[in-house]
């Protein structure tokens, strides 16, 4: 009996001694923490502001923006197929075939003045018949297009009301925001009215290729705050809720936010709306030269010393550039002190320009900066501002023009006339007018200055043929004939 008595006493205490050392190995030591402070001197002492990053706070942002964006919806009329055989289910619709319909386009736009002006993209309300925008507060306005600008996507519209005291958005300076810093997008996706997303600048001066305008401008701030259909003509802002740029497009494969959404910077945008406000077309300025960016492989193959800034590789007759003194390899670094390191850049600086404004290109030739102050020409060569209806005629033929020279008039034995100095889109190239072809009359009417050209072009009868007569760069004559 003793013997069991002293064997259950063993074994009791030696389960105190095991759990007594469990808890002092791995209790104690999940229970306890040390921390040892380093000794610091009065005279080195630590700033641990510096170490502690508040949170970033959105909804003063936020206030302050989702008020004065507002969902625009349109009616734009298009020609649906309609079927009216059996034979065109197997061979399909023959093209004309159908009826007209309207369809529904939804968007978004930002209120920039308390009167109602609207800037949004131009592919939201292109083609639009009726156009509605309603305010964050529930009212709905019909509204008017003031101008567009498809070279930039930007588009201005009013709301049609007398209205007052709106709350809008002022334009911020875009060269201010840095890549890394946070940014909201604000719209109305899918129909979702009012809606907020946030991200960060991915990049800057981002040319995707989405534009298909001859001269676009594309210069996009990347971002990736969520941005889906619906979204385009919305306020990107700042964490202090100022337009930095308005959302435009996104990088998609399956046409739903994937990751990378796009903004005209506010810069560029506020230019294109003060022109339209003021000329109802956009004053775009040329510098007159053909470039290309300077990387590795063309700083390898011209044997060049730098493989950053825009590579001048040829130049407009007469153009701006070429009359300033700017010459054909020349790269171009900075305009008016601003460091340009590829051509996209240049482009939004240009952009933001209008004809007869003065720009300091600073450029490297053969190893040496100049700095060469160049007056901009608009597209026909010349430091005049159009207004759009003096741009009419001009904007469908669709190219550049000059005044012919004394040595021209010599050579071809014309009296006067206007030469085609560079052929875009419009009836020129469909036509397969020449560059270099120069107009004498236009249905019998003489062309001495590109004025006239305007001119004529208010008179045109719509319903009769236009008849374009002139010298070919051969010295043949030729003329073309063409609907209105």
């Amino acid at each position: 009996m003793k013997n069991i008595v002293k064997l259950i006493l063993i074994s009791a205490l030696g389960g105190m001694i095991s759990l007594g050392l469990y808890k002092g190995f791995f209790e104690e030591a999940n229970t306890k923490t040390y921390i040892e402070t380093p000794v610091r001197s009065q005279a080195n002492p630590v700033n641990y502001s510096a170490a502690t990053t508040p949170p970033v706070d959105f909804v003063e942002a936020a206030q302050k923006s989702v008020h004065s964006v507002v969902h625009v919806k349109t009616a734009v009329r298009a020609r649906v197929p309609v079927v009216q055989s059996p034979l065109d289910f197997f061979f399909g619709v023959p093209q004309g075939q159908g009826q007209d319909q309207l369809q529904l386009g939804t968007g978004s736009g930002v209120i920039i003045s308390g009167d109602g002006y609207i800037v949004t993209n131009n592919h939201v309300i292109d083609k639009a018949e009726e156009i509605l925008v309603s305010l964050n507060s529930g009212e709905d306005y019909s509204a008017k297009v003031i101008g567009t600008d498809p070279t930039t996507d930007i588009a201005l519209i009013k709301i049609e009301e007398e209205v007052e005291g709106l709350p809008y958005l002022n334009f911020s300076n875009s060269d201010n925001i840095q890549v890394g810093e946070w940014v909201l997008a604000v719209g109305n996706p899918f129909n979702l009215t009012s809606t907020v997303t946030a991200g960060i600048v991915s990049a800057k001066a981002r040319s995707i290729g989405i534009i298909n305008e001859q001269a676009a401008i594309e210069s996009f701030i990347q971002t990736d705050a969520a941005v889906n259909p619906g979204n385009s003509g919305g306020a990107l802002v700042n964490t202090r809720g100022e337009l930095v740029g308005i959302n435009s497009a996104i990088s998609t494969r399956t046409g739903s936010f994937e990751g990378y959404s796009f903004a005209v910077p506010s810069n560029l945008a506020e230019k294109v709306v003060a022109d339209l406000k003021e000329y109802g077309t956009v004053q775009r300025a040329f510098l007159g030269v053909s470039i290309s960016d300077v990387n590795q492989r063309l700083a390898d193959e011209l044997d060049l010393e730098v493989n950053a800034g825009v590579y001048v590789g040829g130049l407009s007759e007469s153009g701006a550039a070429a009359d300033a003194g700017i010459l054909e390899g020349d790269i171009i670094v900075a305009i008016d002190d601003r460091e340009v390191k590829k051509m996209t850049e240049l482009q939004e600086i240009i952009g933001g320009k209008r004809p007869g404004e003065d720009v300091k290109v600073s450029v490297l030739r053969e190893d040496d900066r100049e700095d060469i102050v160049v007056t901009l020409r608009n597209a026909n060569g010349t430091t005049k501002r159009f207004k759009k209806e003096d741009l009419q005629f001009l904007t469908v033929l669709g190219g550049s023009f000059r005044e012919v020279t004394e040595k021209e008039r010599q050579a071809y034995r014309i009296p006067y006339g206007v030469k085609v100095v560079d052929v875009k889109t419009g009836i020129l190239a469909e036509q397969e007018i020449p560059k270099g072809f120069i107009i004498t009359q236009i249905n019998q009417k003489p062309i001495k200055a590109v004025q006239d050209i305007n001119a004529v072009g208010k008179s045109l009868p719509r319903d009769k043929p236009v008849i374009i007569f002139g010298v070919l760069p051969n010295g043949r004559e030729k003329y073309y004939a063409f609907g209105f």
